[in-house]
């Protein structure tokens, strides 16, 4: 056999090995959209009958699945928005910086996010209990209509309200979005300052002209990563929510599956397909941004 004839096969084996285990690795993937559609569906592998919407009306009308996107997305938006603010505000500031004590801050920022979450629920919940209890006296204080305590308590409660949890998801993924922003910032050069500067550019309008749009890709790539995370994120909206009007979708799948009477994997799988679709469509949007971050971020 000659050395190209080799070369070939060996070519041949290792796609057909590579085509195996995308095979084996797509498969749930393919029994969970084929099983969101099967008016019979189980938990085997099966080519559908027929094709129904039943099991996503289901969830969106009967269910309260409307109630955990819109708690998710608002949840999880607003805290990648604020994280994304703060991680521009001091990875500038860490890249720009020359100070003796930034490299022990830089690792005591990392630090947090890689001490594992559920060693942080103590100390953490004793925070937000204390400020809860601050904020309920404040609203008590504003007003002695109940409706309107129950409803101002939901909305900026640290315990069990939107606050608490935007808060909570934006520090814990606040740590690696500064890295990303402070290494981002740091392969910017300094002379496009320095030029609009002369140019007669006041701080503001360099950080909105110049600044923001040659970070954008550090945006995308930190704004992606802080809301993959929060949008799987199980364990912190379990410990500090209680009320089902609070509830996201991964609690809410869990909910399904701890229910008393058969498990229902058409719903099931319906759940899992719109608690899917989020994250590829913001990796849809900032696949353009990554592959300029991946590749060498700023050039020129």
């Amino acid at each position: 056999m000659s050395e190209n004839s080799a070369s070939f096969f060996a070519q041949r084996r290792a796609y057909l090995t590579l085509i195996l285990i995308s095979l084996f690795c797509l498969m749930p993937f393919f029994w969970v959209l084929l099983a969101a559609f099967d008016p019979k569906a189980s938990q085997f592998l099966q080519i559908p009958a027929g094709v129904t919407v039943d099991h996503f009306w289901n969830l969106l009308a009967n269910e309260s699945g409307v109630r955990w996107v819109l708690n998710s997305v608002g949840i999880v938006g607003s805290a990648t928005l604020l994280c994304l603010v703060l991680a521009g505000f001091g990875g500038y500031a860490l890249s720009r910086t020359q100070a003796w004590w930034k490299r022990p801050l830089l690792y005591a920022i990392i630090l947090v996010r890689i001490v594992p979450p559920p060693a942080l629920i103590v100390p953490v919940y004793k925070v937000m209990l204390f400020l809860n209890e601050w904020v309920n006296g404040l609203i008590n204080s504003l007003t002695s209509d109940v409706a309107q305590q129950m409803m101002l308590s939901r909305m900026f409660s640290f315990v069990d309200g939107y606050l608490g949890l935007i808060l909570i998801q934006c520090a814990m993924q606040l740590p690696l979005a500064i890295w990303i922003m402070k290494t981002f910032f740091d392969a910017i050069p300094k002379d496009y300052e320095e030029a609009a500067a002369l140019d007669g550019a006041s701080q503001w309008q360099t950080v909105r002209h110049v600044l923001i749009p040659l970070a954008l890709p550090g945006f995308a790539a930190a704004g992606l990563f802080a809301f993959i995370n929060a949008w799987g994120d199980f364990l912190m909206p379990l410990m500090f929510t209680s009320s089902p009007e609070l509830q996201t979708l991964p609690l809410g799948m869990f909910r399904a599956f701890l229910r008393v009477d058969a498990i229902d994997y058409g719903f099931l799988t319906a759940l899992a397909v719109i608690y899917t679709l989020p994250a590829v469509i913001a990796f849809a949007f900032a696949r353009k941004f990554l592959t300029q971050t991946f590749s060498g971020g700023v050039k020129g």
